[in-house]
């Protein structure tokens, strides 16, 4: 099953200069507890915003255009070619960015997003309208708190 899992503003802004816009320890600590264990798959720019590359106790696999060699990665150079080298994989969580949200979000089963309660005044990479294909199952709000500067919703959608 291809899952999306993203955070992002109420415009649907995900980040500005390779960077993502929010930090909020909850939808990190989600992340991380939806993602352990399976295959992530993103873009070489997202991979190159991680702070420590590879995420560990994840499959990792990376779309370049560049011939790379990177540590604890799988690089491939089309979506296609990922997706066939993990066919049998239970889960494949696409991580980033806008391109490969874009790219997948047609063959998206469920998207699990957080949507900060905020409108940034900059931003250069958004995620891609879902509203009409996708059906809500699940919300779980929070409130601004001394860990966030913002009210957040943890949202899970399936396809329609």
């Amino acid at each position: 099953m291809i899952s999306l899992i993203a955070c992002l503003s109420k415009n649907r802004a995900i980040g500005l200069n390779n960077q993502l816009l929010y930090h909020i320890k909850a939808d990190m600590a989600r992340f991380r507890q939806l993602t352990i264990g399976h295959t992530i798959l993103m873009g070489r720019r997202t991979y190159d915003s991680l702070p420590h590359g590879a995420l560990p106790g994840r499959r990792n696999i990376v779309l370049s255009r560049l011939a790379l060699t990177l540590p604890d990665c799988e690089v491939y150079s089309s979506l296609e070619e990922a997706l066939k080298h993990c066919a049998t994989d239970e889960s494949i969580y696409i991580i980033g960015g806008a391109e490969l949200y874009e790219q997948t979000i047609g063959m998206a089963q469920r998207l699990y997003l957080t949507v900060v309660d905020d409108l940034p005044a900059c931003a250069d990479a958004f995620f891609p309208p879902f509203e009409a294909d996708f059906k809500l199952i699940s919300i779980s709000q929070y409130k601004k708190s001394e860990d966030t500067r913002y009210a957040f919703a943890f949202l899970d959608y399936i396809r329609k």
